[in-house]
């Protein structure tokens, strides 16, 4: 069987990032309740595109498998989300491809019917090419849509190698330590006529915790 060049990077990107885990130290704050007492209803997961690594191992490590049907995170359409979604695969994640630019209608629809199978969603509103903190209104649009509730990540690392990306995107050193923090449920309300407000709210809350983390990691 042949392998194209994305499915070999992702391959061997899965396999690094396992090796790189095994070795990092997790700390984990739930906030929500999430972990110990998981909703009946899917959960719209969101939190920054440089906080990739440090989420995956919190769900490696602690995701709820036996009491919900999984997570599929929505990846770019471009051929590095080709590659992303097959790391995401090797990881237990399934995939929606799709972005704010490209197929986001699709995208829209797919990730609808995700939730319709009762998969929780993962979603990086600054990704996949930022700018960087910045917010698109995806999140909260699909949240009032849908009735879902969205559940902010945020994560520090504590030592950590940045890329020379737009999001400088983070890599943990190994036998670090990572802290994630899974924050209070928000729910927007379905009657809402302008949800910039709530947008806003849900940036600066995101952001905030992330600059505050960037400057003491």
């Amino acid at each position: 069987m042949k392998f194209s060049r994305e499915q070999f990077l992702a391959w061997l990107a899965a396999l690094l990032a396992r090796l790189l885990f095994r070795t990092l130290r997790l700390d984990i704050i739930d906030r929500s309740g999430f972990l110990t007492q998981p909703p009946k209803d899917p959960v719209i997961m969101t939190f920054w595109h440089n906080r990739i690594p440090a989420i995956a191992v919190g769900f490696l490590r602690h995701y709820p498998h036996r009491l919900r049907k999984g997570v599929v995170v929505l990846t770019s359409p471009s051929k590095d989300g080709d590659i992303l979604a097959g790391v995401m695969a090797h990881l237990g994640m399934g995939s929606v491809r799709g972005s704010s630019s490209r197929r986001g209608s699709t995208a829209i629809r797919e990730l609808t019917g995700k939730l319709e199978t009762d998969h929780d969603l993962a979603i990086t509103p600054d990704g996949p090419r930022g700018p960087k903190y910045s917010l698109g209104p995806g999140v909260v649009f699909l949240a009032q849509k849908t009735g879902l509730r969205i559940l902010p990540l945020h994560a520090r690392y504590h030592r950590a190698f940045h890329l020379k990306t737009w999001d400088s995107f983070a890599i943990p050193w190994p036998f670090s330590k990572i802290t994630v923090v899974i924050d209070d449920y928000i729910t927007i309300d379905p009657s809402l006529t302008e949800i910039e407000p709530e947008r806003l709210k849900l940036e600066y809350l995101l952001k905030t915790n992330a600059e505050s983390a960037d400057e003491h990691s």
